[in-house]
C-alpha cells in the first residue's frame, strides 16, 4: 500500500527567501498547486510524515502561461506550466546580470555539449534560449565536468558560480531538457 507525503510549502517573501527544491522533484504522482501565497505538493513515499519548507513565491510580473521564470539576484528557477501552477522549483548557479532581464525563447536544445572557450570542460542537457554578453549561447545544463571532474558541488547552487549558463543538478537540468520545447518562454528578472 502506498502512503503520501503532504508537504505543505510556504511562500515567504523574496528578501527572506530560504531556499528548497520542489517536493514534486522526480515524481510523475504529484500534484501541485499554487497560490499567491502557498504551493502545496502530495508525492508517494515509503513512510508518511509532514514536511514543512519554505521558499520563494515567483516573481512578479513574470509573465503568464507556461513558462521558465529565472531570477538572477534568488539564483533561482521556476517551471510553470499552461494553468500557472508552479511544477517545479530549484536553484542554479550562473552570472550576476547574464542573461540580462527579458523574455527570451528556448532556440536549441543538445544532449551533451563542450565549451569551445574552456579546455575538457563538458556538460549535458543543454537547454540554449539567450545570447550573453560574450556572444555565446547561454541556457541550462547539469554541472559541468572539467576532465570529467565536476566543477562545483549540487549545495554550491544558489552562488554566482557559472561563466555565463545556468547551472543545476543533473536533475533539474535533465527536467528542463525534457520539459522545454523549441520556442518555450522564459523570463529572466533581476
Amino acid at each position: 500500500m502506498k502512503r503520501m507525503i503532504v508537504a505543505a510549502v510556504l511562500a515567504i517573501s523574496i528578501m527572506g527567501s530560504a531556499s528548497v527544491a520542489s517536493a514534486s522533484a522526480g515524481t510523475n504522482d504529484s500534484a501541485t498547486s499554487t497560490t499567491t501565497s502557498t504551493i502545496a505538493t502530495t508525492i508517494t513515499s515509503p513512510t508518511t510524515e509532514t514536511v514543512l519548507v519554505e521558499v520563494a513565491p515567483v516573481p512578479a510580473k513574470s509573465g503568464t502561461g507556461r513558462r521558465i521564470v529565472y531570477a538572477n539576484r534568488q539564483q533561482r528557477v521556476w517551471v510553470i506550466n499552461t494553468n500557472n501552477k508552479v511544477i517545479r522549483t530549484f536553484l542554479v548557479s550562473g552570472m550576476l546580470r547574464q542573461p540580462g532581464k527579458g523574455t527570451f525563447k528556448v532556440f536549441s536544445k543538445s544532449r551533451a555539449s563542450f565549451s569551445p572557450e574552456f579546455a575538457g570542460v563538458t556538460f549535458r542537457f543543454m537547454t540554449r534560449f539567450a545570447i550573453g554578453r560574450n556572444g555565446g549561447n547561454v541556457g541550462f545544463h547539469e554541472i559541468p565536468l572539467r576532465y570529467g571532474k565536476p566543477m562545483q558541488t549540487v549545495d554550491e547552487l544558489g552562488a554566482f558560480k557559472g561563466s555565463g549558463c545556468l547551472r543545476s543538478s543533473t536533475q533539474d537540468a535533465r527536467f528542463i531538457y525534457r520539459w522545454a520545447t523549441l520556442g518555450t518562454k522564459v523570463v529572466v528578472v533581476p
